[in-house]
């Protein structure tokens, strides 16, 4: 179908990413798979779409200029056009401010947060460019246009082995806000989403720990870690006409984690 939105994943072949490329390609959209993981993002492709026709994949390094020009020209040779942007990828090296290397910390903030920026502009010049051919800068501040970035509750509260990913996340609410508020007169809207404990790699092997998943228990009033897809949900409504008064916000999908101000009593 012609009409069907365009929606670029970053991070798009596994875990939270996968989850929400699954979630716009049900609720009819096509969708394109930008990952470092080859084998991953193939893979996740053909699953949803082997005929190809709704599902692309493209090998991109998002914290690398070319290779972020690169998917913007095949996402557009593909299928013409871009409507929504989930800046999801990310990745995670431990270490605090005595053990982290600069090495570290700069490659956690040129992926986390540079690949955001670099990918989130790429896409808006399209997107304003769009507008200004159309001469519709759309007078009542809707349109289709939609970016969403993929933060943490990390950006809020800290761990001290994580500081690299805490500070990347840190600067991608203030990369929403800022973004949001240049946007807004395009009716390109700019939102958040933070999780919390959730189901992915990154939280590989706590559920054969007895303490580990206790301790995220505790600080869950929910009492449960969430499956991917819960917070794929909330992108897609961040990115559907259902928030078409919603920009410059980031929802935290945490199970009430930053509403506790002590730890849960374990339930005999």
């Amino acid at each position: 179908m012609a009409d069907r939105r365009v929606v670029i994943v970053t991070g798009g072949a596994k875990g939270i990413g996968y989850a929400c490329v699954r979630k716009f390609y049900d609720d009819g959209d096509n969708v394109v798979i930008a990952d470092t993981d080859t084998e991953a993002g193939f893979d996740a492709a053909s699953k949803l779409d082997a005929s190809g026709e709704r599902v692309l994949f493209v090998k991109a390094d998002v914290s690398d200029k070319l290779s972020v020009h690169n998917l913007i020209a095949e996402t557009l040779s593909k299928f013409s056009r871009i409507d929504v942007l989930v800046n999801n990828a990310g990745i995670i090296i431990k270490g605090g401010i005595l053990d982290l290397s600069p090495k570290d910390f700069d490659k956690v903030l040129s992926v986390n947060l540079r690949g955001a920026f670099l990918t989130s502009q790429a896409v808006v010049k399209h997107m304003v460019g769009v507008l200004d051919d159309s001469d519709d800068r759309s007078g009542s501040n809707r349109n289709p246009f939609s970016i969403i970035n993929m933060s943490s509750v990390n950006a809020v509260v800290a761990i001290p082995d994580i500081l690299a990913y805490e500070v990347s996340k840190g600067g991608m609410n203030q990369l929403t806000k800022g973004m949001a508020l240049q946007l807004a007169p395009y009716g390109i809207r700019v939102n958040g989403v933070g999780p919390g404990s959730i189901k992915t790699d990154m939280l590989a092997g706590v559920a054969e720990n007895q303490d580990a998943l206790d301790m995220i228990h505790s600080r869950t009033p929910l009492g449960r870690i969430a499956n991917p897809d819960e917070v794929a949900s909330v992108v897609a409504f961040l990115a559907s006409d259902d928030a078409s008064y919603i920009t410059g916000e980031t929802i935290y999908v945490d199970g009430g984690r930053l509403a506790l101000n002590y730890v849960m009593a374990k339930k005999e």
